[in-house]
């Protein structure tokens, strides 16, 4: 039995990159660095990746589990982007028809030396027990190494 409810919860993830703040950001805005560090991962197959990044602009993404063949969709409004600085986003989570989450997460990109503190902050809702602020966060964090690996791969 479900129990409805929301469980409210402020994230925030603060780590370095050895790049210039123009490099990162070019990895949230290109959809192709994007997709390869965002949607594809050992285990998940890519359904859907599309990025019309702008302020304004929407970003969906589908991916299908292997093991177990559960679907997860987010699907994501950019509300603010400051070039080469912060990505404001508005994002809801499902898992198969049902809404586990809505998000708003800020991406701020600070020059740092000769690289570049990416703070990442989410203010997020769950929703009847789903997910959770455990699990959320600690998936940002396997997404933002993912996000070095991208950085750091020759292209």
């Amino acid at each position: 039995m479900i129990t409805e409810s929301v469980v409210h919860s402020t994230i925030t993830i603060e780590r370095t990159y050895p790049v210039a703040p123009e490099r990162v950001f070019r990895a949230w805005a290109d959809p192709k660095q994007k997709r390869r560090w965002f949607a594809e991962g050992e285990g998940w197959e890519v359904v859907q990746f599309d990025l019309d990044f702008r302020e304004g602009g929407r970003e969906t993404a589908r991916f299908r589990h292997a093991t177990n063949n559960a679907e997860f969709r987010n699907e994501g409004h950019y509300e603010d982007i400051v070039p080469n600085r912060r990505i404001v986003v508005a994002y809801t989570m499902s898992a198969g028809d049902r809404r586990i989450s809505a998000s708003l997460g800020t991406v701020e990109l600070r020059p740092q030396g000769d690289g570049t503190r990416l703070v990442y902050t989410e203010q997020a809702a769950f929703f009847d027990g789903a997910d959770g602020p455990r699990m959320r966060e600690q998936g940002w964090r396997q997404l933002l190494e993912s996000l070095a690996n991208e950085l750091a791969a020759p292209r």
